[in-house]
């Protein structure tokens, strides 16, 4: 009975301990859904985060997941970030989907890829509190057909 114990608790531990130590790094990780996998421009993905730490160092990533019907190689972003003190800044970013041969970029299976578009790499946070995020696709179709979702995944920078 213990040798079966054994074998079955203790991997089973080991797997949970490397998982829980995987997201140790992980300040923030959230997906915002796209009903009907269409995204329109009047709908943004809303993100909040609160941040207490001010001296850590973070990356700012978004992962996009389509379908291999979206019509386009790339993807605009507009981000807008809230500060806690209510102050504002606009960036655009653009995230490639595909190579200049049309080849999907990221990883998938089937009709569905996902593509990580970094956003900010070693950054610190100027203030502690909840920081808004608010995301608008800045392509010229008004509503964006064929993507799943958009997430957002802030880490602690650990190199």
């Amino acid at each position: 009975m213990k040798i079966i114990i054994r074998k079955t608790v203790l991997p089973a531990l080991t797997v949970i301990v490397l998982l829980t130590s995987c997201g140790r790094n992980t300040l923030y990780s959230d997906i915002v859904r796209m009903k009907d996998a269409e995204w329109t421009m009047y709908d943004p993905a809303n993100f909040s985060c609160t941040v207490n730490d001010t001296t850590g160092s973070y990356n700012v990533n978004f992962a996009v997941r389509t379908s291999t019907d979206y019509p386009y190689r790339n993807l605009f972003l507009f981000v807008i970030t809230t500060f806690p003190s209510g102050t504002s800044l606009t960036d655009t970013i653009q995230g490639i989907l595909t190579d200049e041969k049309g080849q999907w970029l990221g990883k998938g299976a089937g009709d569905i890829r996902e593509v990580i578009i970094p956003y900010k790499s070693n950054i610190f946070f100027p203030e502690t509190g909840e920081y808004h995020f608010r995301v608008i696709h800045g392509m010229r179709d008004t509503v964006l057909n064929g993507v799943y979702d958009l997430g957002m995944k802030i880490s602690l920078r650990t190199d």
